[in-house]
């Protein structure tokens, strides 16, 4: 007997509040599993029927229906369906600038990520949602995205969690908003430093804490993954593309965008470029 499943990939992995990388649905068959292995980004399951076991580094969860659990970036993990109960699932892959944020709102955290759902009909439901409206075009990645945002408000609602009084979740949301907005200006870190209303040292250790690299670097990374975009439409010259993401030096925007790419930005133009 096969899986029964459905799968959506989206292929496009650049700057947002919020990306939808994958979504989808399975039957499992008996002990079928995924890993160990890493993912690159937020995966959240959610389970309608069955059993199975989720490891995640070494603790082992025995989960059943209305159970969910979470796959972090970076994270070795694995996961089993059960032998003689083999569990189905319904999940979505996402990432984004406000991904960390809104997943420790929704109850996750790193000593626990698993959670049961209060609302088990209504969890499936806004998950099934996104599949539903899973495609490659323009208004299916922004009801996609639409759909990912009221299921973790659902689970945000559920759990009761905010950022009030966790200062630490405010200085990081405010810092990546204002590089969201701001990136394509000439900014530095003393300026999303002072909008935030820290120190550079406070802002640095929130920074390496909450992603584990420096404010500095996670800006350059911004900005040249908001310089892919531009660099897949070929009458954009890399002046240009560089000067619409903060750099005032293409030479200087080559050497960035070569060393977090692994390539110049001429070569991904050319072998990304729309047609």
């Amino acid at each position: 007997m096969q899986n029964l499943r459905y799968s959506f990939k989206n292929t496009l992995k650049e700057n947002a509040g919020l990306s939808v990388y994958n979504t989808g649905y399975e039957k499992c068959d008996s002990n079928y599993g995924w890993g160990p292995a890493l993912r690159d980004h937020y995966l959240i399951h959610y389970i309608s029927a069955g059993r199975g076991i989720y490891v995640h580094g070494d603790r082992t969860y025995d989960l059943h229906e209305g159970d969910l659990f979470l796959v972090s970036p970076g994270e070795l993990i694995h996961y089993r369906a059960d032998q003689k109960d083999p569990w189905e699932y319904c999940w979505v892959g996402f990432n984004g600038t406000d991904a960390r944020r809104l997943v420790s709102m929704a109850g996750f955290s790193p000593n626990e990520p698993v959670l049961h759902s209060k609302s088990p009909d209504e969890s499936k439901r806004l998950l099934m949602t996104i599949t539903e409206g899973s495609g490659s075009n323009a208004a299916d990645d922004a009801q996609m995205v639409g759909c990912l945002y009221l299921f973790l408000a659902h689970l945000i609602r559920l759990n009761g969690l905010n950022t009030v009084g966790n200062p630490h979740q405010e200085y990081v949301a405010n810092a990546l908003r204002f590089i969201q907005y701001n990136y394509a200006n000439d900014i530095g870190i003393s300026d999303i430093a002072r909008y935030v209303g820290i120190s550079r040292s406070q802002l640095y250790r929130a920074f390496l804490e909450d992603f584990g690299i420096s404010p500095h670097t996670y800006l350059q990374r911004y900005r040249i993954n908001e310089a892919c975009s531009l660099l897949r439409n070929p009458n954009y010259s890399i002046a240009e593309v560089a000067g619409s993401v903060g750099f005032n030096d293409p030479l200087y925007f080559s050497r960035v965008f070569k060393s977090i790419k692994q390539c110049p930005p001429s070569t991904y133009q050319r072998e990304k470029k729309v047609k």
